[in-house]
This record gives C-alpha cells, structure tokens and sequence, in this order.
C-alpha cells in the first residue's frame, strides 16, 4: 500500500480528526509505553506478550506517525525520505 493511500485512510478512520502536536506526543507516549511493557515482560502480562500483540504496537507506530505527519501538514513521504538519508550520514 502507499504511503498516500495509508494517510488517505487513516483520515477516513478518525473522520477527519486533526491532533496538535500535543495531542501526538501523549498518543505516541502510550504506544512507547505498551513496547516498553512488552520488553518488561512483567508476570501479570505475559499472557498478552505474543507476537501478534508487539507486531500491532508496531504498526501503530508507523501507521500513525503516517497520520501524525498529515495531521500537522506535512507530507508523510518527505518526512521518511529526511529520516532515512539522516540514518544513512549517522551510519557513515
């Protein structure tokens, strides 16, 4: 799916919703909190702990910093493509 098509989506899920970046911060702050509960691994979540559940905690992360972008009026795409070539000169 494209990147686009994914934005396009996600405004059709939250209705149109626009987050300030407040709002983003608290929403990213809970989906951090639920990977780092994963790798806590305490004993009254294990039973929760599967694969299925960190692959959802990270697709939240990427489909809505996809939405995230969008909602502060930037473009989704131009974000990764600043992302990756600032991962390519750290790793040089």
């Amino acid at each position: 799916m494209e990147i686009k098509q994914l934005l396009d989506q996600s405004k059709e899920i939250w209705q149109g919703e626009k987050l300030s970046l407040s709002q983003i911060i608290v929403r990213l702050g809970k989906v951090l909190g639920d990977v780092c509960r994963f790798e806590r691994n305490a004993k009254k979540d294990e039973s929760i702990h599967t694969d299925e559940e960190l692959k959802k905690e990270l697709g939240n992360l990427i489909f809505s910093s996809i939405r995230f972008c969008g909602d502060l009026g930037y473009n989704p795409e131009e974000c990764i493509n600043l992302a990756i070539n600032c991962q390519e000169k750290f790793e040089k």
